[in-house]
């Protein structure tokens, strides 16, 4: 073990305390600001590639719709194969893609570019958080550094927009993908020098139920993409809701007879962990249509150049990281179920304010309060839905249950982006599309209330029992 490792092993300066956080925080910040910096891009993507709105969906879900199909079977290769190799073979393959997507000559070529993204995301994001909490040994320690994680992740997502506005402004759209590589390439070698291998665990890799759980996502995103595109009756269409249907009719059956299923079946035993996972999705779904949306709004209806756009959705989405500060403290005080309950509420009761008020040209101080409080709300259930999703999976099932939270959030918000994109393509006049959209994001909101309600109010008495009869 050469000298750098023992030093991330043991830290014994501040500096050498923060190598191993700062190193592999550089990978999940990249990851999530490609979640979101994209969308700050778009008009201008479009304007230089030709891209119709379709091609703009592909090229935001192209990236969510790899990263969700991929999460699970990355995280049994990291299992398998060791979180190191499977990290930096995620990360040199993130970089390779970043550069495709930055040099780019076409919409076609951007869109395969961000599913190679997606792919590299995939591997380096589980296996990063498993890094990370190898690295730090001792209790206390890991709590401080995983908190120190949240935060970064938070502002990371929150910064996307600016990021991506003051990029475009000095360097064009390829800005925001270019980026990357000189980033990357530094997490590389600070990975390679600094971060310890963290032990396998090898496990069967069952590779035809996650190449079923693929078709099934892929079927689902070409269908709600491409609908208007091609028309919601014709042929190819059919035939791909027809194959994503019978993919996941394969996958449930083969889920329930294989011998090492992608995941565990105790975590079905009860009701409420899918519940939980459906509550992830719902959230993701509202979230991230209303900030593709309102990426649009911004600079098609009202106007303003990418700088502007970053600008205006600072404070929309700052509040992420209050919610998520708040959120454990009112945990604490109260009860998860009921800072879910009260977050989501907060969330429902702006979107439906948004759907009965809001007009491309509504006052900009009421349309960031309307999204700020919807955000808020979300930032403060995440978290307590996180913990409340691990509580039932307890410690035996904990990286199962985390993965299928992660690909579950993800699956919502391609589908959020997506359905966004329909409702955008259907009805061209945002004065039409507006209450529409946001009538779909309430609803989203809307249900995955119901689901707390309905599911997980019980507490924590029904929380333990659970975790017990799971581990």
């Amino acid at each position: 073990m050469n000298t750098a490792c023992r030093s991330a092993a043991l830290p014994a300066k501040p500096a050498a305390t923060l190598l191993p956080l700062v190193t592999l925080a550089i990978g999940f910040v990249m990851a999530m600001l490609d979640v979101t910096i994209v969308n700050v891009a778009l008009p201008e993507i479009s304007r230089s590639l030709d891209a119709p709105l379709a091609r703009l969906v592909w090229i935001v879900d192209g990236y969510t719709l790899a990263f969700a199909a991929l999460l699970l079977l990355a995280g049994a290769c990291a299992d398998r194969w060791g979180a190191k190799p499977v990290y930096l073979a995620g990360l040199a393959v993130f970089v390779v893609a970043s550069a495709l997507c930055g040099a780019a000559p076409d919409a076609s070529t951007l869109i395969a570019a961000r599913l190679l993204q997606g792919l590299g995301a995939a591997l380096f994001m589980p296996s990063s958080l498993s890094l990370l909490t190898h690295a730090y040994q001792e209790d206390g320690l890991r709590n401080r550094m995983l908190a120190a994680w949240s935060a970064i992740v938070a502002v990371a997502g929150a910064a996307g927009p600016l990021a991506g506005g003051l990029l475009i402004d000095r360097f064009g759209w390829r800005g925001v993908f270019l980026v990357n590589i000189p980033l990357g390439l530094a997490g590389l070698w600070l990975a390679q020098r600094h971060i310890l291998p963290a032990p396998r665990r090898p496990r069967s890799l069952n590779p035809l139920s996650h190449l079923l759980g693929i078709a099934m996502l892929g079927a689902l995103c070409f269908v709600l993409i491409q609908g208007n595109v091609y028309g919601w009756t014709s042929a190819p269409i059919a035939f791909a809701a027809a194959a994503g249907l019978g993919a996941g009719i394969l996958l449930a059956r083969r889920e329930r007879r294989h011998a090492s299923p992608i995941l565990p079946r105790a975590l079905f035993a009860t009701p409420r962990f899918a519940a939980a996972n459906g509550v992830g999705l719902l959230i993701n779904l509202g979230a991230y249509g209303q900030l593709f949306l309102l990426s649009l709004l911004l600079q098609q209806a009202r106007h303003l150049d990418a700088l502007q756009t970053g600008l205006q959705l600072v404070p929309m989405l700052a509040v992420f990281s209050l919610g998520s500060l708040l959120s454990g403290r009112l945990s604490a005080r109260w009860t998860l179920t009921a800072v879910m309950l009260g977050g989501l509420s907060a969330a429902t009761l702006a979107a439906l304010a948004g759907a009965a008020a809001i007009t491309p040209n509504m006052p900009y101080p009421l349309l960031a309060a309307l999204a700020a409080l919807s955000n808020l709300g979300v930032s403060l259930a995440v978290p307590a839905m996180t913990a409340t999703v691990m509580q039932i999976a307890g410690a035996v099932h904990s990286n199962g249950a985390a993965a299928a939270l992660n690909a579950n959030r993800q699956c919502g918000a391609l589908i959020g982006v997506a359905l966004m994109g329909t409702i955008l393509h259907a009805l061209p006049r945002w004065q039409e599309a507006l209450p529409v959209a946001y009538a779909v994001i309430t609803l989203s909101f809307a249900l995955a209330l119901a689901l707390v309600w309905r599911y997980l109010r019980n507490g924590s008495a029904a929380q333990v029992r659970t975790g017990a009869a799971v581990r």
